[in-house]
C-alpha cells in the first residue's frame, strides 16, 4: 500500500472519530503540511466521501453524509440491514457492550445518505424486536444522535418530558451515555441550571444539534456510575416518605452530594429529603444515612409504621441484651 493511500486512510479514520478537525491539527497528527491535507481530502472526495471544509481561524474539516454510501464493501441493502441491526442491538443492549454498539452505529449513520437513512427509519419503525424485561422503549434515532454529540463534544437542545409529563427545552453538554437495568441515561451539564443532570433517554422527545463544541468537564467513571445509579433509583416507589432534617439545604447538599437529589428547603434551617423503597425495610435503610448527630422528623405510611416501630424496638432490645453464651 502506497504512502499516499495509507495517509488517506489515516485521514479518513481521524475524520470518523471526531465531528470537526482544524486543518492544523490534522496536519500535525499526520506529520504533513496543510497543503498535503487538502490534497488528501480531495482524494477522499473522489472516492465518494463528502468532506466539508470551512475557512478561517476556526475552520477545518468534517465528514458528512454524501450522495452515496462510501466504499465500505457494502451494498445499499447491506448498509440498511446493518444500521437496523445496530439500532436494535443498542436499544436492547445485546452485543459487545453499549460503547461498542453506539460507536459502530454512530460511524455508520454518519455516512448514510439521506435516502438510505429514510429507509432505515421506515423499516426500523416496523421492526418489533423481542423485548427483554419491562424496560421503556428508547428511540434508536435519538440514541444515535446523542451518541454522535457525546463523542464530538457538541452542545444539544433536548425536548424532554419528565415523570409528571411536563415538557421543557434543555440546553446541555452531553458527557456520557450509560445503560442501567433496561433504561438508558444521559449524563450532561445543564447550561441553564449550571449543574449536572441525568436524563432518561426514553423521555427525550427530540434532539437538535447546535454545532457548538464545548470543552469536556472533569468527571470520573466512578462519578458517572454513581449519578446514573441515583437516577435509575429515582422513580415512584411502593413505599414513599420523607425526612425533615435539621440541616439547611446547602449543608445537606454538601454532605449528601449527588444523593441530595429531590431535596427541598424547609425554611432556612431545615431540609426535606424524599425517600422510598419496594417495602418498609428498604425505605428505613435510607434513614440510616442521615449523618450522626443530625436530628430529624419523618413521615411514613400509616400502614407500615407499626412494622417499622416493632422492628426498631426489637433492635434496641437486642443491642442492650447480653450476648448469649456460645454453646459448648
Amino acid at each position: 500500500m502506497s504512502d499516499t493511500t495509507s495517509r488517506a486512510l489515516a485521514l479518513l479514520n481521524l475524520l470518523q472519530t471526531h465531528r470537526h478537525w482544524p486543518g492544523t491539527e490534522l496536519a500535525s497528527r499526520l506529520g504533513v503540511t496543510e497543503r498535503t491535507v487538502r490534497r488528501d481530502v480531495d482524494r477522499l472526495r473522489e472516492l465518494g466521501y463528502r468532506v466539508e471544509s470551512s475557512p478561517g481561524a476556526a475552520g477545518g474539516y468534517r465528514l458528512e453524509a454524501g450522495s452515496a454510501v462510501p466504499p465500505l464493501l457494502l451494498t445499499d441493502d447491506e448498509a440498511v440491514t446493518m444500521a437496523i441491526g445496530l439500532r436494535v442491538a443498542a436499544t436492547q443492549q445485546l452485543v459487545g457492550g453499549p460503547e461498542v454498539t453506539l460507536t459502530a452505529l454512530a460511524k455508520l449513520e454518519q455516512v448514510l445518505p439521506q435516502a438510505l437513512r429514510r429507509r432505515v427509519n421506515a423499516l426500523a419503525a416496523s421492526v418489533q424486536p423481542p423485548r427483554i424485561g419491562d424496560g421503556p422503549v428508547v428511540s434508536p434515532v435519538v440514541l444515535g444522535e446523542i451518541a454522535l454529540a457525546t463523542r464530538d463534544t457538541e452542545r444539544l437542545r433536548l425536548r424532554y418530558v419528565d415523570a409528571e409529563g411536563v415538557e421543557s427545552i434543555r440546553r446541555v453538554e452531553p458527557h456520557a451515555l450509560a445503560p442501567s437495568g433496561r433504561k438508558w441515561f444521559l449524563l450532561c451539564w445543564d447550561l441553564d441550571r449550571e449543574d449536572w443532570r441525568t436524563f432518561r433517554v426514553d423521555r427525550i422527545e427530540s434532539v437538535e444539534h447546535t454545532r457548538v463544541l464545548f470543552p469536556r468537564r472533569e468527571v470520573t467513571e466512578e462519578e458517572i456510575e454513581e449519578r446514573v445509579l441515583i437516577a435509575s433509583s429515582w422513580s415512584p416507589q411502593k413505599i414513599e416518605g420523607d425526612a425533615v432534617m435539621e440541616l439547611s439545604l446547602a449543608e445537606m447538599q454538601d454532605r449528601f452530594g449527588p444523593w441530595s437529589q429531590g431535596a427541598t428547603a424547609e425554611g432556612d434551617t431545615h431540609t426535606r429529603w424524599p425517600i422510598g423503597g419496594s417495602d418498609w425495610r428498604e425505605a428505613m435503610y435510607a434513614f440510616l444515612w442521615i449523618p450522626e448527630g443530625v436530628e430529624y422528623a419523618m413521615t411514613f405510611p400509616d400502614q407500615d409504621r407499626a412494622e417499622l416501630r416493632e422492628a426498631v424496638e426489637r433492635l434496641l432490645r437486642a443491642i442492650d441484651r447480653p450476648t448469649p453464651m456460645a454453646r459448648g
